[in-house]
């Protein structure tokens, strides 16, 4: 694995807990209740606020994006969430949310010279990023910068994390795995427990069905756990992932993403100190290890 690789897998984990905040917080749930979604489930604001630079996305090019979603599931929320809010209105109301929450969680570090210069270099690497093949990426970019340090360091995170969202879809592509596999080999790893990935709405058949076409490719074996052969697979996705992330990082070079990386400590730190984030997930975030 190249050094710039271990990168952009290094700051993955620095970034993507700052942008995944906005779909745990009670902030943020508080103004999608403003704007009339339900809340009772976080998937419809998850949907809304995620889906929202696409504009107003039909269900088949959200299924498309987000990969590993069942179809069925999406075409519960969407195009649904559009007739709660427009997308423009979604947009201003995510940013009123991600400004609520981070205000509230970094109190005098907003106006630190630190979060500047951190957002500085965030913006950056983002500014950088390729976006060929890259919709959400692509998407989260034609959206206006804001002013304030900490919603610049938060557009930059999100940028930044669905640029190598997109790549990971490639990977698992190249690997041909399809939406509900890829989630069953993440399970036969070990990345997180089965009952964690309920939440992308497959249904047992389902879930069944793709882990016997796995056993066929002899990826995982009669016990659901990955073979020496699923586990290979499965670290050439996390390889190809990071490398094809990695050219922000290689824009940005190595010193000043450590940099970004020492700067965004406080913003990570208020993140966790939060409590927002669920103890398991399937970002992957600190249960994937970095191939060899």
């Amino acid at each position: 694995m190249s050094t710039i690789s271990r990168l952009a897998r290094s700051m993955w984990h620095q970034l993507e807990p700052v942008h995944a905040a906005v779909y745990f917080a009670p902030q943020a749930f508080e103004r999608a209740a403003k704007l009339g979604y339900d809340v009772e489930s976080r998937w419809p604001s998850y949907f809304a606020w995620r889906t929202a630079p696409l504009g107003a996305a039909g269900p088949h090019l959200v299924s498309a994006a987000y990969y590993s979603f069942s179809p069925a599931m999406v075409a519960g929320c969407v195009p649904g969430i559009w007739a709660t809010a427009s997308p423009a209105e979604v947009l201003t109301a995510r940013l009123e949310a991600v400004d609520h929450l981070y205000r509230d969680w970094l109190g005098d570090h907003l106006t630190s010279p630190g979060l500047a210069e951190a957002a500085e270099l965030a913006r950056s690497a983002a500014e950088s990023v390729t976006t060929p093949g890259r919709p959400l990426a692509a998407a989260n970019l034609d959206q206006p910068w804001a002013a304030e340090p900490h919603l610049v360091l938060w557009q930059a995170a999100t940028i930044l994390r669905e640029h190598r969202g997109d790549g990971h879809l490639a990977a698992l592509q190249a690997a041909g795995l399809d939406g509900c596999e890829s989630l069953v080999s993440f399970a036969a790893i070990g990345a997180a427990p089965v009952e964690t990935f309920a939440g992308r709405g497959w249904s047992p058949q389902e879930w069944a069905a793709a882990g016997e076409r796995l056993r066929e490719r002899g990826l995982i074996g009669a016990d659901g756990l990955a073979t020496d052969a699923g586990r290979a697979l499965r670290d050439q996705v996390e390889r190809m992932t990071d490398d094809l992330a990695a050219a922000p990082w290689r824009g940005l070079g190595e010193e000043r993403a450590q940099r970004l990386a020492q700067l965004n400590g406080p913003v990570l730190g208020a993140v966790f100190q939060a409590g927002v984030l669920p103890m398991t997930s399937t970002l992957g975030i600190a249960t994937v290890k970095a191939p060899d």
